[in-house]
């Protein structure tokens, strides 16, 4: 029997907001393809004409607004309010990163003139984007949570280190800042003192103000399962719709953003991240990353992203309804059908196939699970809009071949 499914009120644009430079954003993509599918129309700030969200054939406009994160947020506020007005009328704002969640956030009040925003705390985002203060908001709310601490010089990042013992994880501590003065690329898992310090230059590590880097206790990946939940929350931060899944590989391998997962129910998962939300007032989208720790079967937040997930289309209900659609009804007043998650796979393309690569190196096996079972959400190839993949392909193979390029001049040049 077939459900009814919701009607978007497709009078209410969408626009999603990015701060930063990141062309190649599957998320976007994403979400370009969740509204457009359904006849909202949706805009989205690009860095170029060519880059994959831009060339989706469900994207009603692209504005190109190329950023660094180093702007003002007075810079950043009349930017969007220029496009506000371009758009014309009412419009819900999606944010596809930390930075532009903070963004929306602390300056609602200005930018409600046009948009319409999650009635969020206006600190709460920045708090929760921000490492060391995630750890401080698990702690008093009683959620589990790996070992952190946010050092105040190079000294204390390597006595704690010492104290819990290798391998350690190292993260960029806060947002904006990890764009402008970034610690370390991506969550970096260290083995010892000497990759620790090779992982944080001297020049980020020294100072006044100290590293901008969280260390955290690392949970042995033989002995832990990496689970999220992706949640759309109301006023109070009661879920409107709640899904959880487990990460099954990512990249980098054990350290990197997902590149194939399973949604799957885990209610004591989705029990876990509904109270937390309630006891903060989270509003709006979020993406919660969590590691059950085998040893003492308790789940621990490692990170609580106060935006849309990467992998977020991984997750659908009956209705079909994900996340950003329940964002939209809820925002339009319309109400969010309560409907049991769908049986999902999700794959990124490329990035799936070097991790199960590397992965069977390091194992010293075959690669194995290379093609996507049926029902797998892809993030970037699909039959309805072939423009994406075709835009990631150009970029990725360009990416690949100027590493290659650059490599071989580096020989030679050691060579000389």
């Amino acid at each position: 029997m077939e459900r009814n499914r919701p009607e978007l009120d497709r009078e209410v644009p969408v626009l999603l907001v990015k701060v930063g430079h990141y062309p190649q954003s599957h998320s976007a993509v994403g979400a370009v393809r969740t509204f457009g599918r359904v006849g909202v129309p949706v805009y989205a700030m690009v860095e170029d004409r060519l880059t994959p969200t831009a060339v989706s054939r469900y994207l009603t406009g692209a504005f190109i607004r190329p950023s660094t994160g180093r702007e003002s947020p007075e810079q950043l506020v009349a930017g969007m309010m220029a496009l506000g007005r371009e758009i014309g009328r009412p419009t819900v704002a999606v944010s596809t990163d930390d930075e532009s969640a903070v963004l929306l956030a602390e300056h609602a009040g200005e930018l409600s003139k046009h948009f319409l925003l999650p009635p969020v705390p206006a600190g709460l985002p920045r708090r929760l984007a921000n490492k060391g203060e995630l750890h401080s908001i698990c702690r008093s709310a009683g959620t589990p949570t790996p070992r952190s601490c946010a050092p105040a010089d190079r000294a204390a990042l390597i006595a704690a280190a010492r104290r819990w013992g290798y391998p350690v994880v190292l993260k960029n501590l806060e947002p904006f800042t990890r764009l402008s003065r970034p610690v370390v690329g991506h969550t970096t898992v260290v083995q010892d003192e000497a990759e620790l310090l090779a992982a944080c230059a001297l020049a980020d590590c020294d100072g006044e103000a100290g590293p901008s880097v969280l260390a955290q206790e690392y949970l042995p990946g033989e002995q832990a399962e990496d689970w999220f939940t992706h949640l759309c929350c109301g006023p109070g931060g009661e879920p409107r719709t709640l899904f959880t899944g487990l990460k099954l590989r990512s990249w980098p391998p054990e350290q990197g953003v997902t590149t194939r997962a399973r949604a799957l129910p885990n209610p004591e998962l989705a029990a876990l991240t509904a109270d937390l939300c309630r006891s903060i007032g989270y509003s709006g989208v979020a993406d919660l990353d969590w590691r059950l720790d085998l040893r003492d079967g308790r789940y621990k937040l490692v990170d609580f992203n106060p935006r849309t997930g990467a992998q977020f289309r991984l997750f659908e209900t009956e209705d079909g309804v994900d996340v950003l659609r329940a964002l939209h009804l809820s925002l339009t007043g319309r109400p969010v059908p309560q409907g049991a998650q769908l049986s999902r796979s999700f794959a990124v393309g490329q990035l799936d196939l070097m991790s199960t690569a590397v992965t069977a190196w390091r194992e010293r096996r075959p690669p194995r699970d290379l093609r996507p079972r049926r029902g797998t959400e892809r993030a970037w190839l699909c039959r309805d809009d072939l423009g994406p993949a075709v835009a990631e392909a150009a970029r990725f193979g360009g990416r690949v071949l100027l590493h290659a390029v650059s490599s071989v001049a580096g020989r030679r040049s050691d060579r000389r």
